[in-house]
């Protein structure tokens, strides 16, 4: 029997969706007010998901609080009340986009999640606007 264990953290943190490589003009024209040369924030949701066959012996899918400790380590203590663009080696080079960021975020945890269990990350950006990622 397959189930999914869930938990939901957040973090806030500051960014700007730009390519350097483009103009002012054509930045501003793709990315509106997400553009601001001076950054702006968001109070991201997170919700990361684990489904996989219950433990016999515990019950468990997945201590929730393992997931817990893993998604405080992994994302929070990086992203928290940081500047993605300035503060987050992932984003040197990376839009952070809300699809870059909760594919990144997927991408950290994964490696600590057993291969036989299924990883989902939502990511609120805004309370209406989420993004979701489950793997390629």
């Amino acid at each position: 029997m397959r189930v999914t264990v869930s938990r939901k953290a957040h973090f806030n943190a500051a960014h700007r969706l730009y390519r350097k490589d483009w103009s002012m003009e054509k930045n501003d024209s793709v990315f509106g007010k997400c553009n601001n040369p001076n950054f702006h924030g968001h109070n991201y949701e997170l919700i990361v998901s684990v489904t996989g066959e219950i433990d016999a012996e515990t019950g468990y899918v997945i201590d929730v609080k393992i997931l817990s400790d893993l998604i405080k380590e992994h994302i929070e203590n990086s992203f928290d009340h940081k500047n993605l663009n300035v503060d987050v080696p992932d984003f040197t080079d990376l839009n952070p986009t809300a699809e870059n960021i909760v594919v990144v975020i997927w991408n950290k945890l994964r490696p600590f999640i057993k291969k036989a269990m299924e990883l989902e990350v939502v990511l609120y950006e805004t309370p209406r606007n989420f993004v979701t990622y489950k793997g390629d």
